[in-house]
């Protein structure tokens, strides 16, 4: 037992309490450098979420210094110290306030407002956030009340992440997206929330000593609020959480059933949307070449409650009636750019079809009309100009049968004229070339 309370125990190696209490309230106070190092730190975040660059991100985490008075308003509630605790409300009050507006300005004026993956990752916070909030904040309160730092401060202000969810925030104002808006400061106050606790018992564990002792109902009633506080902070990203991974599974399911149904059938998907959040849920599907009947559409409706996928609608847009025009606009895009290998197989193929023989009696037909062709070769040919492709010619190329008289080779002539009329005639064609090899 004693080798375990030696093992975890934090005193070792710890600070001076005196120089721990310097250190905090010397970051605390957003004045002069602190405050340029914010809107500098701020402008960085911004620019890398715009341009969707994490090392850009991580710099400017790097270099916040807004720890400093989420990690004091902890210390002042583990001390009793409301003096400190008003300081650093307002420090983090104008530090947030300094960097909503950096953000909105750079996002305002910014010519690139697309919605990139780490912008959106900032704005659904889940318990997950909770959690590295404040195991982060433990880290960094561990590691402030040490006498050698270490490594851990680094790795705690990327962790618990501060800055980017202010940017988003203030690119939702910027945007006028308010649910970006209040996700992302969700976020934000989410980390500031924790950390603070993870200081907040980090430093009653250490026995730092109270401003005010001896007032048992003042830390009663302190005690009482802490506790109403983390279960009003937990209680929206335990359910976002929740729906978070009710939505993975959705996602996840209909992939079996995609896989399941239609790529393992070997039919190409050229569109695919899902409205995971409309009422019934909806999936949407076209394909390139297949056309489903209204028994087949009814079994795969009926399907999907074999895939655990509920109160989800099917719809399989096959009618060109049926195809919107962003539908259409996908499928164009992928003829044009041929870069679906699928598209690409499909597309050579319809060229192919071309110059495809149908009739397979066709060369017994030549060899009996005209037995003087020896071979022939039989297709389309594009014909150009200068400036384009104008026009399409069917062309025959034969060889005609030779003969030796007196030791010399005498090619059998054909009625060109009536081979001429007879290919016009069979394949709808006044315009067939024929050429003798």
């Amino acid at each position: 037992m004693s080798f375990l309370k030696n093992l975890l125990n934090l005193h070792q190696g710890e600070e001076k309490k005196e120089k721990v209490i310097e250190d905090i309230l010397s970051n605390i106070s957003f004045r002069g450098a602190n405050l340029w190092i914010l809107a500098c730190a701020i402008l960085i975040a911004s620019i890398g979420l715009n341009v969707n660059s994490t090392a850009v991100i991580i710099g400017a985490m790097l270099i916040s210094p807004l720890m400093g008075p989420i990690v004091g308003a902890g210390f002042a509630l583990a001390t009793y110290d409301f003096e400190l605790l008003k300081n650093t409300g307002r420090s983090l009050l104008i530090a947030t306030f300094v960097s909503l507006l950096v953000s909105f300005v750079y996002f305002y004026i910014s010519p690139f407002k697309d919605v990139q993956s780490e912008l959106l990752a900032r704005t659904s916070p889940t318990i997950y956030d909770v959690l590295i909030a404040f195991f982060g904040g433990v880290v960094g309160a561990i590691s402030l009340t040490r006498q050698e730092k270490g490594n851990p401060i680094p790795g705690v202000a990327i962790a618990t992440a501060l800055m980017p969810p202010l940017c988003t925030a203030g690119f939702g104002l910027a945007t006028a997206n308010f649910t970006y808006f209040l996700g992302a400061f969700y976020l934000y106050s989410i980390n500031c929330f924790f950390i603070g606790i993870a200081t907040f018992l980090i430093i009653k564990y250490l026995k730092y000593t109270p401003k005010n002792t001896g007032n048992e109902a003042l830390n009663k009633r302190l005690r009482y609020v802490i506790t109403s506080l983390v279960i009003l902070i937990i209680t929206p990203s335990l359910y976002l959480a929740y729906s978070l991974f009710q939505e993975k599974n959705f996602h996840e399911n209909v992939t079996h059933f995609i896989t399941a149904e239609f790529e393992n059938n070997g039919y190409t998907i050229i569109y695919k949307r899902i409205h995971y959040n409309s009422t019934p849920k909806t999936i949407e599907l076209a394909f390139l070449d297949k056309k489903f009947t209204d028994e087949e559409l009814k079994n795969l409706q009926n399907n999907l409650k074999n895939f655990n996928i509920l109160n989800t609608d099917l719809v399989i847009r096959q009618k060109e009636s049926d195809i919107s025009a962003e539908i259409l606009s996908e499928i164009n895009k992928n003829k044009a750019s041929l870069s679906n290998k699928d598209v690409k197989i499909k597309y050579l193929t319809e060229e192919l079809e071309k110059y495809k023989m149908e009739d397979n009696k066709f060369a017994q037909e030549i060899k009996i009309l005209f037995p003087n062709i020896k071979n022939f070769y039989f297709g389309k040919l594009n014909s150009f100009s200068k400036k384009d492709t104008i026009g399409t010619t069917t062309v025959m190329l034969y060889e005609p049968v030779k003969e030796s008289i007196k030791g010399k080779e005498v090619v059998k002539e054909i009625d060109t004229d009536k081979l001429q009329r007879w290919l016009s005639e069979k394949f709808g064609d006044k315009n067939i070339k024929i050429i003798r090899e």
